[in-house]
């Protein structure tokens, strides 16, 4: 494997924070996956009863006063609420004390596609049932996207390069990849990377039925998220986040940080197409895989597991069919392939950070989760994609994939660590 060329700063992933419907934290994540069941259920925050779609995989127990105190709690909306204890999560399982860090050099880089909307939709119906003086005078701090960076830079006093993206579908990944370059080239030792999202609220739902994008299997919503089945129709909602804790290796390895994965590359590009449809024959979506490819100085051949952005949606599955035969050739066949939002749905700009972080524990503890609800294929998505028990195996490569409204794709390029 040829991995990071011309003497570029390597960069490991030393810990993973996340809060997720199947799990909250490293273990709660990997039990939820290896119990191989859904977490979509009939939505319980809201009434759906006026939409198509009445399911979501929602966050079952989460409580942030069991990770924040009392006035962090009362303080932030629920985006910033899992971004943070997210990113807690991860500080905490890469044994990383900031107060003992240059935090000049330690960044946060975060992704969302809606921010805190949710939060300024329940606003909105204060406001016209109290006007102004029933707001929550946090309202303007928790709407705008960057709310996300911003309080988790405040929370652990992190000085270094702070952005939120909000890149639709592929704002996590895209985070997590301009973390990887800003440590890469020197302009920070330690980053803070991930994605959150708090979509559940009526009109952020709604607006996402009424496009018809969403799944309508109300009855049987445990096997509504089905990558690459040829009965998909559409995907499922989620919420949650992931923050993964990278850091330069030497550095890493000098303090005994626990390496979970190196990751070895990143690109983004757009189709340049359509707000919803994705390139039709693939071709942007395989630019950009390759471009990841060659940004880590990699082959394609080399790649052994795929973690795809299988959205659960009838073009999307096809289209990314399409665009892994186009960068892989040859050896697209050879590839192990799964799908996760079976399990969690599709949290929107958190997906690319939680995938990472399944593709980051997948290539350190050995096996590859399978894509649920896979029951009868597609003709037309045709690659090796793991079902039932999953796979016990120890690829040394991994891409994982992300694909978003208005044609934005990502990929992130990862391998076990040495």
């Amino acid at each position: 494997m040829s991995g990071a060329g011309n003497g570029a700063r390597r960069v490991v992933v030393t810990g993973i924070g996340c809060v997720t419907p199947v799990g909250t934290g490293v273990e709660g994540l990997w039990a939820g996956l290896k119990a191989r069941r859904s977490a979509v259920r009939a939505i319980t925050r809201f009434d759906a009863a006026p939409f198509r779609s009445r399911i979501a995989a929602e966050l079952p127990d989460f409580r942030p006063q069991d990770f924040l105190d009392a006035r962090g709690s009362r303080r932030l909306d629920r985006y910033s609420q899992l971004a943070v204890v997210a990113a807690r999560l991860a500080l905490a399982d890469a044994d990383l004390a900031l107060a003992r860090e240059d935090r000049e050099r330690v960044g946060v880089m975060m992704g969302s596609a809606l921010g805190g909307v949710a939060f300024a939709e329940t606003q909105a119906a204060v406001y016209a049932a109290e006007g102004l003086r029933g707001l929550d005078p946090s309202l303007a701090l928790s709407v705008f996207g960057g709310a996300a960076s911003c309080n988790i830079a405040i929370a652990f006093g992190a000085t270094g390069p702070n952005a939120t993206n909000a890149m639709s579908c592929a704002s996590g990944a895209i985070a997590v990849g301009d973390a990887f370059h800003a440590i890469r080239d020197g302009r920070a030792d330690v980053m803070l990377a991930g994605g959150a999202e708090a979509p559940l609220a009526p009109l952020c739902y709604g607006a996402f039925a009424l496009i018809r994008a969403m799944s309508t299997r109300n009855d049987d919503p445990a096997s509504a998220s089905r990558p690459f089945d040829a009965e998909r129709d559409g995907f499922v909602m989620g919420e949650g986040s992931a923050v993964l804790v990278l850091e330069e290796r030497g550095r890493a390895l000098a303090r005994g940080a626990p390496v979970v994965a190196e990751l070895l590359g990143a690109a983004a590009n757009n189709d340049a197409h359509h707000m919803t449809a994705p390139y039709p024959d693939g071709s942007r979506a395989a630019r950009c895989i390759t471009l990841a490819l060659e940004d880590a100085h990699l082959a394609p051949a080399e790649v052994d597991y795929v973690n795809a952005h299988g959205s659960s949606t009838p073009l999307n599955d096809k289209t990314e069919t399409l665009a892994i035969r186009r960068a892989f050739g040859e050896h697209a066949g050879r590839l192990a392939v799964s799908g996760t939002k079976g399990y969690y749905g599709h949290p929107l700009g958190a997906s690319g950070a939680i995938e990472a972080a399944i593709t980051a524990l997948a290539l350190a503890r050995g096996w590859l989760p399978p894509t649920l609800n896979l029951r009868r294929r597609d003709p037309e998505c045709d690659l090796d994609y793991l079902d039932g028990e999953g796979a016990s195996r120890r690829p040394r490569v991994a891409l994982s994939n992300s694909f978003g409204f208005g044609g934005v794709n990502a990929a992130l390029v990862l391998a076990r660590a040495d």
